[in-house]
């Protein structure tokens, strides 16, 4: 989905919900980062979906690599999601269509969404045409059963009090199951799933899934068909004009093995964290960035952290963070075997397998 500038919003968080789920699906041996403590368990809200889901396996040994020939961007940004488990106490609000691409808060067409609990003190700011910003506001809301995740773009909400705005994923997911759909409707894949998430840039715990990128497709998706597994869709205004047949909405993009952090020169915390995650666990392509940019998808409040962390900007276009994410996204490879029967390329896993849930 096209866009230009992104907005930093601060969103009211919601209560946490606790429910339980098993899963009979057995440990990978896998491989332990030294000196790691792998846990046992796993939050299903802070580390969603099935042990063998798209967003959860890791690379397999069996990976095969095509170079996706990616360069630098003029920017690096992040498309920003926003991430709710929400409660029974608040007001139920309805979901209409958005009006326009520019002015989403206007219409009363039914999103043809559940009607969704939300704080009233919830604000979503709309788009702007001038200047011109149109963030995706990818959303995910986790209902008070605990399990069923409802997904919107564009979120908005621009009254206190107010319907909620944005199109609905037609299918409600369980948390619980595989995850692959959603509403990042330049491919049809998750919004919850792969979302850096809070801490996760932070602090020394790896970043243990899949993450989600955007590229420009007019530059680097090719045309035909212009998606591919996992991904069901393409976006529909955009002409894609890439002219790597195997890059395109739902490619698994990965550092191969043979590179390292040493090879790399990478010079920030963040930087490396994210070098391991897109070696270990790689990286779908879910949007369209609509400009010259690189983005990585992540939980509304990761740019508030990361700014305290670490004293300067996620956002950059130079720098020592930026040329890192550069260099990243000029290593990854397109995993050209990811397929339903060989998810990640097969074969052994690079990581252990998520842990089991527990609520």
């Amino acid at each position: 989905m096209p866009k230009i500038f992104l907005c930093g919003l601060i969103i009211t968080n919601f209560l946490a919900i606790q429910a339980f789920s098993n899963s009979s699906l057995p440990m990978s041996p896998g491989v332990a980062w030294a000196g790691e403590i792998f846990p046992a368990t796993r939050d299903k809200w802070l580390w969603p979906f099935a042990q063998d889901s798209i967003w959860n396996r890791p690379i397999g040994a069996g990976a095969q690599y095509v170079p996706a020939n990616i360069q630098k961007a003029q920017h690096w940004l992040a498309d920003q999601e926003y991430l709710y488990r929400t409660q029974d106490s608040d007001p139920l609000r309805k979901v209409y269509a958005p009006g326009a691409w520019t002015k989403r808060c206007a219409g009363n067409t039914p999103s043809y969404a559940p009607d969704i609990p939300v704080p009233d003190a919830l604000i979503v700011k709309d788009a702007t045409a001038v200047p011109y910003s149109t963030p995706n506001n990818a959303a995910a809301f986790l209902m008070p059963d605990g399990q069923t995740l409802v997904q919107l773009e564009p979120l908005a909400r621009c009254v206190s009090g107010g319907p909620l705005y944005g199109y609905h994923y037609s299918e409600d997911l369980n948390i619980s199951g595989p995850g692959i759909g959603g509403s990042h409707f330049g491919s049809g894949l998750s919004t919850l799933g792969g979302s850096v998430r809070l801490g996760e840039l932070i602090g020394n715990t790896p970043i243990r899934h899949t993450i989600k990128v955007l590229l420009w497709g007019k530059k680097w998706y090719y045309p035909n068909p212009g998606f591919r597994w996992p991904a069901s869709r393409k976006d529909d205004s955009p002409k894609y004009g890439g002219t790597n047949p195997d890059l395109m909405p739902g490619s698994l993009l990965a550092i191969p093995p043979q590179k390292t952090l040493k090879s790399l020169n990478l010079k920030t915390p963040a930087g490396k964290k994210l070098f391991r995650a897109l070696q270990d666990y790689g990286a779908y392509i879910v949007d369209d960035a609509g400009w010259d940019a690189h983005y990585l998808a992540v939980e509304n409040g990761v740019l508030e952290e990361f700014k305290t962390a670490y004293g300067y900007n996620f956002e950059q276009t130079s720098g020592p963070f930026y040329d890192d994410m550069m260099k990243l996204f000029q290593t990854l490879h397109v995993v050209n075997n990811n397929k339903p029967n060989s998810i990640g390329g097969g074969g052994k896993p690079r990581r252990s397998l998520a842990p089991p849930i527990t609520n």
